[in-house]
């Protein structure tokens, strides 16, 4: 699934918690007393007529966050508090689970290898229904239906090239990748799932050694014949403007990253009608959307909430 964003959501969605089990105690005292620090307010009292929206720490998930706390005020007339851009995933889930937070939106991916521990693996409903069941069972959380998108390592080339050469699959590319130069990010080239898997998986060959440069400067050196093929964020705003073709991963070798929202059970048990109003979310964002929303902040600079309100008016929400 970067620039500052998409390092974050990259980093956050495959981080791996070896000593998860061993180092809980201390590792859950010191993030939330981290937590406790950084976010002003956090550890005051809490009324049960608000409901409290977080969120990690990038553009995309700020976005996120205004559009749930924004639908849920206009639905719930409740009052709602944004405490947005917290910081990453761990600090998040401390929060939702402590009820300092009531919902945020996590990546089905980083859930299942990141907080619950377990090996990736491809299959998109094989993970959300494990990490809906575990969360239930472990947390007392809630992961309420998919918005529609997901937030994954996407390998692009030039749409110029995709429609001359029929490329719709990183297979169809497979052919041509011999003649052409690739492109990847430093954490790609180095991820046992990333470069390394990638190539077994659909046998790449390239006319010469991979580059290795900063993620926000790839669509560009894509788009200005610098390279041929490279690996970005398939939520990435540059994507359509660049006119750059995202290739299906028809081997399913990237872990999904289905985004959805976490709700405390407490919150949904206080305020009747908020399941209701987040399940009328579900499969409202597609791939495409999320990009523009996420070009519209970074890369035209406008207000995340007048992006969020003319979105969220577009869908009849």
């Amino acid at each position: 699934m970067r620039n500052a964003r998409a390092k974050c959501s990259k980093l956050d969605g495959r981080k791996v918690f070896s000593d998860w089990r061993g180092a809980i105690c201390l590792t859950s005292f010191l993030c939330f007393l981290a937590l406790v620090i950084t976010v002003p307010h956090l550890g005051c009292a809490r009324t049960g007529e608000v409901i409290v929206v977080g969120s990690k720490n990038f553009t995309e998930q700020i976005i996120l966050g205004e559009l749930l706390a924004r639908h849920i005020e206009s639905n719930l007339g409740v009052e709602v508090d944004r405490r947005l851009n917290l910081a990453g995933s761990f600090l998040c889930h401390q929060a939702v689970i402590s009820g300092e937070i009531d919902l945020y939106v996590e990546y089905t991916g980083t859930a299942f290898t990141g907080i619950l521990g377990h090996d990736p693996t491809g299959d998109r409903d094989e993970v959300y229904q494990s990490v809906k069941q575990e969360y239930a069972d472990r947390f007392s959380l809630e992961w309420t239906e998919p918005l529609g998108f997901n937030n994954t390592f996407a390998i692009m080339v030039r749409g110029e090239d995709a429609r001359n050469l029929g490329l719709q699959t990183i297979s169809d590319a497979s052919v041509h990748t011999p003649k052409w130069r690739a492109g990847f990010g430093y954490e790609f080239v180095e991820r046992a799932d990333g470069l390394r898997g990638l190539t077994v998986a659909y046998g790449l060959r390239f006319v010469e050694q991979p580059l290795e440069m900063d993620l926000g400067l790839m669509y560009r050196a894509l788009n200005e014949r610098q390279v041929d093929f490279i690996a970005g964020n398939s939520t990435e705003g540059l994507v359509d403007v660049l006119d750059l073709a995202v290739l299906e991963d028809d081997r399913h070798y990237f872990p999904p990253y289905q985004a959805a929202p976490v709700v405390n059970k407490g919150a949904l048990e206080r305020h009747a009608g908020l399941r209701e109003v987040l399940r009328s979310l579900a499969d409202s964002i597609s791939d495409t959307d999320m990009r523009r929303m996420n070009y519209a902040v970074d890369g035209e600079r406008r207000d995340v909430r007048e992006v969020v309100r003319t979105y969220l008016e577009s869908k009849g929400l």
